[in-house]
């Protein structure tokens, strides 16, 4: 998920989750752009953090293990149950924290398996927070009882985000043991007993669909600040999964129950922020929608969706693995762009001859297919290229995630008049100053 600084620097409730700046922060942009906007115009990032400000610093999304009480059948990590015996050592592990400040890297978000299992990580916490990192914890929140959510907050975890996979049994079935759902609910509310924010993450499939507006329920009843529901993407064991992919009117309903459920609570003044991720075609949704509604605010919201810049792998989130190999984000982990034992996190990631990284810092010049003549483009970035190389065996290939039709998206209109341009609504009005210059793509370490 995504993380923001505020006006005094210290973390918003806004923070990742465990996704990086995978996610499309539904609330604000469809409920209070102009909320986001006014931040831009007052020099702070709001909602969206480092997607909107001057220097593209990534967030780091770092598998500090690879062992895990649990069996997910979606595990991108394809996490087992003991670690890596090529595991960071904790030495290594601080020499990386210490990199990544170095770097100034805005937020590191600690994933596995399941990170609680690593002995040393109230220590790598503390040593991200010293160094003015804010750190994120992504857990199944069945490890965690009363003591240990109290020491995960003194250590100086800003934000803690617990998966579910739906209500009850489904969710056991999917995580691989039973009583995993109540040990995950448990868990949480330690954690927000203890005073940390926290949220719930759902991935969408075949399987769990049926279970979305009662997981929405349970993000509303159990108070989190932020309820995370993510596409599949399919690599580790989601592999295996390929037939349980939803079919574009199921996922587009989906993406609609969200947006739908954002606007109730909002309306209703509920403090919980819908985001989803993995689907940048979600934002194009968005805008739609907006177009529609709330013309108002339709224009502010393709500018700030243009300024996000859809999928960032690559661009603001980066990934580290349990060995140390450096990865576009987590959902490449067949992709390194070398290791951190053999080289500096920053000279990595910021490697002009790196192929892939050139590559996809340039994206819109390889794409090909129904997204390079998308008018829409610069909404979603053409979408997951992970997914693409997945799903096609072609990297550069359309998302094949993508929900819209081509008459919603005037692919026609726009293929004869050569413009990846969509039109704009006529609603100057609606952005009363100028928001900043775009940022740079590329972070420099």
């Amino acid at each position: 998920m995504i993380w923001v600084i505020t006006a005094m620097g210290a973390p918003g409730p806004h923070w990742a989750t465990g996704e990086g700046f995978r996610v499309l922060d539904v609330t604000k942009l469809l409920c209070r752009p102009e909320e986001v906007a006014g931040g831009l115009r007052a020099g702070r990032a709001v909602g969206h953090g480092d997607r909107f400000a001057e220097v593209k610093r990534p967030v780091v999304v770092w598998n500090v293990t690879r062992r895990c009480n649990l069996h997910c059948q979606h595990c991108y990590a394809s996490a087992q149950s003991v670690p890596h015996p090529d595991e960071l050592s904790p030495g290594e592990g601080l020499a990386l924290i210490r990199e990544l400040a170095r770097c100034q890297v805005p937020a590191l978000i600690l994933s596995g398996g399941d990170p609680l299992l690593r002995p040393d990580l109230l220590e790598l916490i503390r040593c991200a927070a010293e160094h003015g990192i804010h750190p994120a914890l992504s857990t199944n929140g069945t490890l965690i009882d009363a003591a240990g959510a109290r020491d995960l907050r003194a250590a100086g975890v800003g934000y803690l985000g617990v998966s579910v996979d739906g209500i009850g049994r489904l969710h056991d079935r999917f995580r691989g043991l039973r009583g995993a759902w109540e040990q995950a609910l448990r868990g949480l509310r330690h954690c927000r007993e203890a005073g940390l924010t926290v949220g719930l993450r759902f991935t969408l499939s075949r399987v769990t669909l049926p279970h979305l507006p009662g997981v929405l329920d349970l993000m509303e009843a159990e108070q989190v600040h932020r309820g995370y529901v993510s596409h599949l993407v399919s690599v580790g064991r989601a592999q295996g999964l390929a037939g349980c992919a939803l079919s574009p009117g199921e996922t587009r309903a989906a993406v609609e129950t969200v947006l739908d459920r954002a606007e109730s609570l909002d309306a209703r003044h509920v403090p919980l922020h819908l985001v989803t991720g993995n689907s940048d075609a979600d934002g194009v949704l968005l805008y739609l929608r907006a177009r529609e509604r709330r013309p108002a605010t339709a224009g502010l919201v393709l500018d700030l969706l243009e300024r996000r810049g859809g999928n960032s792998a690559g661009r603001s989130i980066a990934n580290v693995d349990d060995r140390g190999e450096v990865h576009p984000d987590q959902f490449w982990p067949h992709h390194s762009l070398g290791n951190v034992r053999a080289r500096p996190f920053g000279e990595i990631w910021s490697d002009p001859a790196q192929p892939l990284l050139a590559r996809l810092r340039s994206r819109r010049s390889h794409i090909h297919g129904r997204c390079a003549a998308c008018p829409f483009l610069d909404i979603c970035g053409g979408g997951s290229r992970v997914r693409a190389e997945a799903l096609t065996g072609d990297l550069w290939a359309s998302d094949p995630a993508c929900y819209l039709t081509d008459g919603e998206l005037g692919l026609a209109a726009a293929s004869e008049e050569s413009s990846h341009a969509p039109a704009r609504p006529t609603d100057a009005g609606s952005a009363p100053a100028p928001l900043p210059e775009r940022a740079s793509l590329v972070s420099r370490c």
